[in-house]
């Protein structure tokens, strides 16, 4: 099936709720972010990935300083630049922009190769640890960043650093003599060269990423070999010897993938690797990969994914557990993780058409994502708790990596530029142009031209989503234009109503979306009544945290008790099944934001602290009835330190 990429110059987000966090990206993320790359925000952990590059070109003294990938901080934003220029034109930012890329292309080695770690710090070394080094990842990014450059602007410099890069990779990587036949630790090479074939339509980045993923998990272990001929050194200190290179699993490398039952190990990984098998299975229509996606999606949506849309249960390793093991306090679900996700979900779509994907997609996006970033647009989230208690952060090491508020900044600083370019690119993710139909999978407001056949089919969605139900998808194609369009039907509502022109719309459901095919006119209006009923969400039973807990979620937002509105000691608090919801608009931050209220309770006692730690056969605690508020979990702690929580006791 022929899928088109979505042209961001031809798409303009006008949403009332993601328009604001597109602007806050274009004006304050974005230069934050610069601020912070260039070591320019006190009180932040530095960058210094600028000055890497510096070095690395010959333009100034120094020692590199930062992670083994600190580049992919600045290829990041680099995209986020370009996809925001799609959306206003930035002379002085595109000029800044180009002047990185002038520096990046003079630390460019004569070969091709570029990575700046290994170009100050270790020339000798490169390609000799792939486990844990992160070259390829690295190079994808960059990869990435040079498509969405070349997409946003036409310029071709960025493209052609990456090209130089990528047909580097290729001289080195293969089943040929004297080619490394091995691949990297942190899957995003693949998802990159696809982006980089797509544009480029060179046969060989595409073959290059299906050597990767038919190479990885092959025996003998890659990793295993490289390891012996470095004479058994490793790179990452914690975790013990060599952790990374023995923990097969960890970089979904334990097995080939055709024999992978489950979503497994370091779950950002899984997921950019999943990325690129879905596109890669879909352009090469390779059934087996594709049956490698479908499986693997759905033990990861089905048995390890989180109400919010997040993935990776445990610290350790960043990583997925094991089957309903989703504990809320010590969860993991890294801000990049939820951004795979959509990505990956994005390639299923493209293969499938079927609205789980979308589904979960949203999910992903309204809570994890958003909630990654402050409100300021300034402060950052890397892990993503459904439960917090503050005062046992500080003395409990099970708490190691949780914050109770969002940081400035990360000496890993991964997941910021990577929500900045997520969110500008917001345009690839609302629509899935297939030569068959065009796919709404997200009600996010902004107008739009698709091409179709000789025609261009010409829309605008409108509305209040995710707080008001009423959505309109307006045709303002001059000239008639046939075709289908396929609306997805969310999956947490079940009494979605379409009328088209003011009459109720047929057309055949396929795979949760309606499939409404005309020859649509100027004027054509389409109505979706989609009802926010305050639903409560109960888990698997297989899942002990859970155990006589309910969640509470309207339309595709999933809602919070916060300390700064209901007090502390919230796993006191008890929501009876009887009581009811009462939904109303907020003040302050919440301006523009629903709220929710329902009659609880609180399980408390006198002085309990001048109490008994035990009390025999009768309970110290009396019920205090208390009217509790919830608030989207995106926007929790925005109001200092406090307490959190999703899941609570149902009475």
């Amino acid at each position: 099936m022929t899928v088109m990429e979505t042209d961001l110059h031809r798409l303009k987000v006008t949403d009332p709720f993601l328009g604001q966090y597109q602007q806050l990206v274009r004006d304050v993320v974005i230069p934050y972010q610069w601020d912070a790359l260039n070591d320019r925000i006190p009180e932040a952990d530095p960058s210094h990935a600028i000055d890497n590059f510096r070095i690395a070109a010959g333009l100034q003294e120094g020692e590199f300083y930062g992670m083994v990938f600190q580049d992919s901080d600045v290829a990041k934003w680099l995209e986020a630049v370009a996809w925001s220029l799609c959306q206003k034109a930035d002379p002085e930012l595109e000029k800044t922009a180009d002047e990185v890329i002038e520096l990046i292309a003079a630390a460019q080695c004569d070969d091709g190769y570029l990575n700046t770690w290994f170009t100050v710090k270790a020339p000798g070394e490169r390609w000799t640890n792939l486990a844990e080094c992160h070259e390829l990842y690295t190079a994808g990014h960059m990869i990435e960043a040079a498509v969405a450059w070349f997409q946003a602007t036409g310029k071709r410099n960025l493209l052609d650093v990456a090209c130089r890069l990528a047909d580097h990779i290729d001289s080195v990587f293969g089943p040929g003599e004297g080619q490394l036949q091995g691949y990297d630790g942190h899957p995003e090479i693949e998802l990159a060269l696809m982006r980089l074939f797509d544009v480029t339509q060179e046969a060989r980045y595409r073959d290059l990423v299906n050597y990767f993923v038919e190479e990885r998990g092959a025996q003998p272990h890659f990793y295993d070999i490289e390891f012996e001929k470095r004479g058994g050194t490793w790179h990452w200190p914690n975790h013990g010897t060599a952790w990374m290179v023995k923990d097969k699993p960890y970089s979904q490398a334990h097995l080939p993938l055709s024999e992978q039952q489950t979503a497994i190990g370091h779950a950002v990984r899984f997921v950019y690797l999943m990325t690129g098998v879905a596109h890669l299975a879909r352009l090469s229509n390779d059934e087996s990969k594709r049956q490698d996606c479908l499986r693997l999606w759905q033990n990861m949506a089905q048995r390890q994914l989180y109400i919010t849309g997040g993935i990776g249960s445990q610290s350790r390793g960043e990583a997925f557990s094991s089957d309903y093991d989703l504990p809320n306090d010590t969860v993991y679900a890294e801000s990049c993780a939820s951004i795979g996700l959509m990505m990956f979900a994005r390639r299923m779509l493209e293969m499938e058409g079927d609205s789980q994907y979308a589904d979960v997609m949203e999910r992903a996006l309204y809570n994890t994502v958003l909630g990654g970033m402050a409100l300021d647009g300034k402060h950052f989230f890397y892990v993503n708790p459904l439960e917090v208690q503050p005062q046992s952060l500080k003395f409990n090491h099970i708490y190691d990596h949780i914050q109770p508020v969002r940081q400035r900044w990360f000496g890993c600083a991964c997941c910021p530029p990577n929500i900045a370019r997520v969110l500008t690119s917001l345009g690839h993710y609302i629509y899935t142009p297939r030569e068959d139909a065009l796919f709404i999978n997200l009600y996010v407001g902004n107008s739009v031209d698709i091409p179709v056949g000789n025609d261009t089919l010409r829309l605008r969605i409108s509305g209040n989503y995710p707080w008001q139900e009423e959505v309109s998808i307006h045709i303002d194609s001059p000239q008639p234009v046939q075709h289908t369009l396929a609306l997805r039907l969310p999956d947490w509502c079940p009494d979605a109503k379409v009328s088209l022109n003011g009459e109720a719309a047929a057309g055949e459901v396929k795979k949760g979306y309606l499939h409404l095919n005309r020859a649509w006119r100027e004027g054509d209006t389409l109505t979706l009544t989609l009802p926010m009923p305050v639903r409560r969400v109960y888990s698997n039973p297989l899942v002990r945290h859970l155990a006589g807990r309910v969640a509470v979620q309207r339309g595709p937002l999933v809602y919070c008790l916060e300390q700064a509105d209901n007090g502390e000691n919230l796993h006191n608090v008890w929501l009876p099944k009887e009581s009811t919801f009462t939904c109303f608009e907020g003040k302050g931050i919440f301006a523009h934001k629903i709220l929710i209220q329902a009659d609880g309770y609180k399980r408390a006692s006198v002085q309990p602290e001048q109490q008994p730690l035990w009390h025999y056969d009768v309970s110290p605690a009396t019920q205090q009835p208390q009217t509790l508020t919830f608030i989207p979990w995106f926007s929790w702690a925005n109001r200092g330190e406090g307490e959190m929580r999703i899941w609570i006791n149902e009475a």
